[in-house]
């Protein structure tokens, strides 16, 4: 097995385990899901976070910091393996995964200083207040993980449907963005990241 694979190997096992934080923040011990929606009714968001332990939230953000930096490892693979093909894609690759994995980093642990605040506030409407303005003002961090995120798969997306690759063009299924699209309307806790873990699975086999 050589490096790239190697590296992308580790980003499957990083993007599943980023998953496993992200349905920590979503998904309450007994089976009840927060919908975002609920921010703005603190009846509701008190009734999806009963039964929350404190200890999600903080596992979430810790497990979810060492489990990027693994991710990294296989975005930073693509770069290199995309660097033998086109050195402007693989640049755009490069900077447009540094937006997503630093501003990623801050908006995952973000979201769980927030849940964390909200419950240790004892779920009242001024915890949840405090929550939504605390989004509202770092909302930067969101808007530019997913842009990064987004940006780094159409330049992938387009160099292989482009045959700048040596990939075949149906390989383009691997990638985050048309699985993301796919899958989105099902609203499952983590979809980006099972679509990560998806892309770079497959991507592992074919490279």
């Amino acid at each position: 097995m050589n490096t790239i694979k190697i590296l992308l190997l580790i980003a499957v096992v990083g993007h599943i385990l980023c998953g496993y934080c992200d349905c920590l923040l979503t998904y309450v011990p007994g089976g009840k899901k927060f919908d975002v929606k609920a921010l703005s009714d603190n009846k509701k968001m008190a009734e999806a976070f009963s039964g929350m332990p404190l200890k999600n939230p903080l596992l979430s953000m810790l497990l979810g910091c060492l489990a990027l930096f693994m991710c990294s490892a296989g975005y930073y693979g693509l770069y290199l393996w995309m660097r033998a093909y086109s050195e402007v894609t693989a640049v755009i690759m490069l900077v447009s995964v540094a937006l997503f994995l630093i501003f990623g980093v801050a908006h995952h642990v973000l979201c769980g200083v927030a849940e964390w605040i909200y419950i240790r506030m004892g779920m009242t409407e001024e915890a949840r207040g405090a929550v939504v303005k605390l989004f509202k003002d770092t909302s930067v961090t969101m808007i530019a993980c997913y842009i990064g995120w987004a940006v780094f798969g159409i330049a992938m997306l387009v160099a292989v449907v482009a045959g700048y690759t040596d990939l075949p063009a149906w390989a383009c299924v691997f990638n985050i963005v048309p699985l993301y699209l796919v899958t989105f309307p099902l609203r499952i806790g983590g979809m980006g990241n099972w679509c990560g873990a998806a892309m770079f699975l497959g991507l592992l086999v074919l490279i």
